[in-house]
């Protein structure tokens, strides 16, 4: 008994001491505060991610230069709605420094409760309430979304008025303009409040007329004329040319007469014939404005050319009121960009055959 009895003693302290290690390893995470909180983070973590990152993107927009420095706006989109929307760059230094951090909050909140871009200014911050609504806008376009399931969210060119720059986006749901809204539109002075009145009225009429094909507002001839080309131009994107109605009526009223109305049967062609495309050339700069064009091609052939954009203003419209109607014609005439100029349109006719030629270059 005497011999075996250091080793009985040494089989008790091991058995206690394995007894103990089992008891605190399963005490441990009970007991252990930091443990219970670990866990609950880890298991909270996806839980509360879970919604953020199934079907979830988070989207950027473009950095919107303003007078007063460049927007740029991070969005978070879940379910086809804003969860989420900071500004990754805003104006800063001086007074705008406070400015940002009052505007940029209550704009982000706007953001998520409107699940668009179409909120309001905040007072005291205009430039920064548009630059962040474009960048807005430029992240939920990434997103394929029209702030609706299945719809197209399309932003037209910007087209030059006298009275400054006007870009119309819009939104394609199921063959149909569901909402239209301005980008840019002229501002300060009276084309502000010009612009306040016109453009609700327009973005109704093409939101009604389902085209580019609706009636001036009195007293917005120009602004009108801007907003009816930059929409044509986004519904072009679409693949269409403005349905089965075309730009007939609507066309006639611009600067190029009977050729905006033959190019309201170009259009309603391309809406349906097989093989048919319509392609927007590249602005081109001349001495004495923008030229764009914009072409159907039929089979390989130009059925129909148009001026998105012309030189205007002063002796400026009536030349182009002359010229453009010639120049649509010798292009579809000669089905390409190698025409002659137009007495006395130089520039203007040099400008259109660069964007003639460029449409064409889309077509391969």
């Amino acid at each position: 008994m005497k011999k075996s009895h250091p080793i009985r003693r040494t089989l008790l302290a091991t058995a206690a001491t394995v007894s103990g290690i089992v008891l605190l390893l399963s005490l441990k995470p009970a007991s252990d505060p930091a443990g219970s909180v670990q866990a609950g983070a880890a298991g909270g973590a996806p839980s509360a991610q879970g919604g953020v990152v199934a079907g979830a993107q988070t989207l950027t927009g473009t950095a919107v230069q303003t007078d007063y420095g460049p927007v740029q706006v991070r969005i978070t989109v879940d379910g086809g709605k804003i969860t989420q929307a900071d500004a990754v760059q805003k104006p800063s230094g001086g007074r705008s420094t406070q400015i940002s951090g009052t505007a940029i909050p209550k704009l982000n909140q706007a953001a998520v409760a409107a699940g668009s871009a179409d909120i309001d200014a905040v007072s005291g911050a205009t430039y920064t309430s548009d630059g962040y609504k474009k960048s807005l806008q430029s992240a939920l376009d990434q997103a394929g979304k029209a702030q609706g399931s299945g719809g197209q969210t399309l932003t037209g060119t910007t087209v030059q008025t006298d009275y400054g720059p006007v870009q119309v986006r819009i939104t394609v749901d199921g063959g149909k303009i569901t909402q239209a809204d301005a980008v840019q539109k002229p501002s300060g002075g009276r084309s502000t409040q010009i612009s306040g009145t016109a453009i609700p009225k327009l973005n109704q009429a093409a939101v009604a007329a389902g085209s580019a094909d609706i009636d001036a507002v009195s007293g917005a001839t120009y602004t009108s004329d801007g907003y009816k080309k930059s929409l044509q131009s986004a519904l072009d994107q679409a693949g269409k040319a403005q349905g089965s109605g075309g730009e007939g009526s609507g066309g006639g009223a611009e600067a190029g007469g009977s050729q905006d109305a033959g190019g309201g049967a170009a259009d309603s062609a391309a809406g349906k014939s097989t093989g048919t495309q319509v392609l927007t050339g590249s602005a081109v700069k001349t001495d004495y404005g923008p030229v764009q064009v914009r072409i159907t091609v039929t089979d390989g052939r130009i059925t129909n050319a148009e001026a998105l954009q012309q030189p205007s203003g002063g002796r400026s419209t009536q030349i182009s009121g002359t010229a453009i109607p010639k120049l649509n014609q010798n292009a579809v005439a000669a089905g390409s960009a190698d025409i002659d100029a137009v007495s006395g349109a130089t520039y203007t006719s040099e400008g259109y055959k660069k964007s003639v030629q460029s449409a064409l270059d889309q077509a391969g």
